[in-house]
């Protein structure tokens, strides 16, 4: 259970989340209410406890303390201009539009500008909920006060947090989630003919998780680690465990079809399968491959330190499978798995040796002990790699600059909101405010918005059915009533990250009940939430369609320029290292790769959404993300190659893999051209296969052949034909076919 948790949750971030909201505003409420407190009060203290919890979001905490500190008189100034204002309509509209531009502009400050800025209209908002008025103003400063107060004792004090405690905890989420990967490729090579797809399909979920993961880690080195050679070593064991149970999906796949599996397979949504053959079930080998993918994810689940002498052995004999007369007898393809089952083993060793664990070298075989030199030599080498010059990109200004352009969008946006609102509710015409301000929200492009509005709407829908049914059952009891809030924010941060539909829900469902606590609860009231909602996600649509709009075709490209710029860089460099080149950081290039790819899939959203109505659109963007997620595989196993060179002893510099490498960034180079300017004339290059390139420069006499620099040629090939697919979805001009 405790397993299911953590790979649900890295890092219980959504739980901490979640338990420090929900604590804050318990603890405020709880302050408040021996303080005697109107329930006006009450409502008001726990929203802005929420506000001053939510908001911050940076990762050291001495900086968090900087920032809750500046939030207290930015809080305070709010309260009291919404008080003061609100006798003054067309002022206090005017102001709140102000605000709402300066909240977005922000943005541009980082994570303390935008925590100041949420917590300065979550305030004002607040105001206009409970009906702040002068008279109740030194009340209403206690009751935010207090909010502060409980939500640091809550942030600093009892949900306590550090960013290595974090780091930690992610890295114990990918050690899970790299197991139930593990589990997930057995269940795919015992799959009957009828279930091939759905095991296909759960190795795709798990491999995306297991990077998801990788990701986050790698976000959090930095700030959780105090060396900067410890998270080079954590970075360098994440990033081999990871392509090491990719690869071994791809091998178990292979193994149990008829013919050679694509790469592409394991990343596209319904690809369709390679012809699929019954195993012979009482092969012996067939019995000791099932056998050694157990203990493999066995050995990834045994705690550091408590291996005992069952395990050691166990690892001894996986192990064992990186040399040739360990492997049993039977067809090459099953042998493959075997290999990949003991470079997977080694990859585990590697994040055991990384993670600080117990290390028992008493009972290593030689296998073993050649595994562990290896690691020590990779190990040593890290210090002595060269950073590399980061380019910097151009940052646009003005009206360019995205949290200008966004606050303009949303100014413009809200007033149409207000003016709409007022119509239907002189009283409650801020929720169609709400709503506008929060579409904005960490949206680039007006289809995401559009998306957003959407969710928004249709968990409002649901949400005031729930509002209903709990109004009903709670009546005037009011502590049921708030304990059921308090369930609701809790699920409204836990599930924040995961359905933005979700999240409307709850929030949905727990303003019933405090509409219910201030005794103005009606099914009036929560259809007239509904037609709020729907007007201000309109409002924020047409302004973001007529305001200096970013289209979603424009925001693609950019991001996806972004994506083959990086992906040249990293293929590049690997093969000029792998030629013999200086030797460079490579894995921060291969994860600043994967982050552009992951921006580009968040931005695709609107297009690959169930509700487009465009279906061979997004077919069309599903099986662009699935081949430059295939390229990013490749990309990533050459990157992690080619910084083992200096310290492996089955690889050697090749200078002729810089003749073979020069078709690829050829050719992305010519495809980014043509996504910036789609008027481009430039052709791709097609011809022999990589390995038949190498085969015709001058060997060099120092050259060393193994397994591994035969992958070295499998992924440039594989990364040659990903690269070439490309651009038919891109429509980038293609040489004519010669006879």
């Amino acid at each position: 259970m405790r397993d299911r948790v953590t790979a649900s949750d890295p890092g219980l971030l959504r739980l901490a989340a979640g338990s420090r909201t929900a604590g804050s505003i318990a603890l405020t409420l709880a302050v408040l209410t021996a303080l005697r407190a109107p329930v006006p009060q009450l409502v008001a203290g726990a929203i802005t406890s929420m506000a001053a919890t939510f908001a911050i979001r940076e990762k050291l905490r001495a900086r968090q303390a900087v920032t809750l500190a500046l939030g207290l008189p930015v809080a305070l100034v709010s309260v009291t201009l919404a008080a003061l204002l609100d006798q003054y309509v067309v002022g206090g509209d005017v102001f709140f539009v102000v605000l709402m531009f300066c909240a977005v502009y922000s943005r541009r400050f980082g994570d303390r500008g935008n925590a100041l800025g949420l917590i300065g209209f979550q305030i004002y908002f607040m105001s206009l909920f409970v009906g702040a008025s002068p008279s109740a103003l030194p009340r209403l400063y206690l009751v935010i006060a207090v909010g502060f107060a409980c939500s640091a004792l809550l942030r600093f004090v009892i949900v306590h947090e550090t960013p290595a405690g974090i780091l930690e905890r992610l890295r114990e989420a990918f050690r899970v989630r790299l197991a139930q990967l593990v589990a997930a490729q057995l269940e795919l090579l015992d799959a009957g003919h009828d279930e091939v797809d759905r095991a296909l399909e759960e190795v795709r979920e798990r491999t995306a998780r297991l990077h998801e993961t990788a990701l986050m880690i790698q976000g959090r080195l930095e700030d959780g680690t105090m060396d900067a050679s410890v998270a080079r070593l954590i970075q360098r064991r994440i990033a081999g465990a990871e392509i090491a149970a990719e690869r071994l999906g791809l091998l178990v796949l292979n193994a149990r079809s008829s013919e050679r599996a694509d790469t592409l397979t394991l990343h596209l949504p319904g690809a369709p399968l390679p012809a699929v053959g019954q195993l012979p079930v009482r092969e012996p080998v067939f019995d000791l491959l099932r056998r050694d993918l157990a203990a493999l994810r066995l050995l990834v689940l045994r705690p550091e330190g408590r291996t005992g002498y069952a395990m050691a052995h166990v690892r001894n004999r996986l192990l064992g499978y990186r040399e040739e007369e360990n492997l049993p007898p039977g067809p090459a393809a099953v042998q493959d798995v075997f290999r990949g089952i003991g470079e997977a083993a080694r990859a585990v060793l590697g994040l055991r040796v990384a993670m600080g664990g117990a290390q028992d070298e008493t009972d290593d075989t030689p296998a073993t002990a050649r595994s562990r030199e290896e690691l020590d030599a990779e190990d040593a080498s890290i210090e002595s790699a060269e950073e590399i010059e980061r380019e910097t990109e151009e940052k646009p200004t003005g009206l360019r600059r995205p949290t200008t352009r966004a606050a303009v969008q949303v100014a413009i946006g809200s007033a149409l909101a207000i003016v709409g609102g007022e119509f239907l509710s002189a009283q409650r015409w801020y929720w169609a405010v709400l709503t506008c301000w929060i579409v904005f929200i960490n949206t680039s492009s007006t289809g995401e918005i559009l998306v957003k509005g959407y969710r928004r709407l249709v968990g409002t829908v649901l949400g005031v059915v729930a509002g209903i049914v709990l109004a009903g059952l709670v009546g005037p009891h009011t502590w049921t009533a708030l304990a059921l809030v308090l369930v609701c924010v809790f699920l409204m941060f836990y599930t924040a990250p995961l359905s933005y539909t979700l999240m409307s829900f709850f929030v949905t469902a727990a303003l019933g009940l405090l509409y219910t606590l201030l005794h103005t609860y009606s099914l009036s009231v929560l259809l007239l939430r509904i037609v709020e909602t729907a007007l201000g996600a309109a409002c924020g649509a047409i302004a973001a369609a007529l305001v200096l709009p970013v289209h979603t075709d424009r925001r693609t490209d950019e991001l996806l320029g972004r994506v083959l710029h990086r992906l040249s860089d990293v293929t590049g460099r690997a093969i000029e290292q792998l030629s013999g080149g200086p030797t460079t950081d490579l894995l921060d290039q291969a994860r600043d790769l994967d982050q552009a790819l992951a921006d580009l899939r968040s931005a695709v959203q609107p297009l690959t959404h169930p509700i487009t109505p465009l279906r061979s659109r997004r077919n069309t963007a599903q099986y662009l993300l699935a081949l430059l997620e295939t390229c990013a595989y490749h990309a990533r196993a050459l990157a992690a190659t080619a910084e083992l060179l200096p310290t492996h002893p089955s690889i050697a510099a090749d200078p002729r893999l810089r003749q073979a490498c020069r078709r690829i960034t050829h050719n992305i180079a010519v495809i980014a051209a043509h996504v910036a300017d789609h008027s481009s004339t430039e052709t791709i290059e097609t011809g022999p296969s990589i390995a038949s390139l190498l085969d015709a420069g001058p060997v060099p006499a120092a050259a060393r052949y193994g397994r591994i620099t035969e992958r070295v040629l499998r992924h440039l090939q594989r990364l040659d034909e990903a690269v070439i697919g490309l651009a038919r979805p891109l429509r980038v001009p293609r040489p004519a076919p010669q006879r």
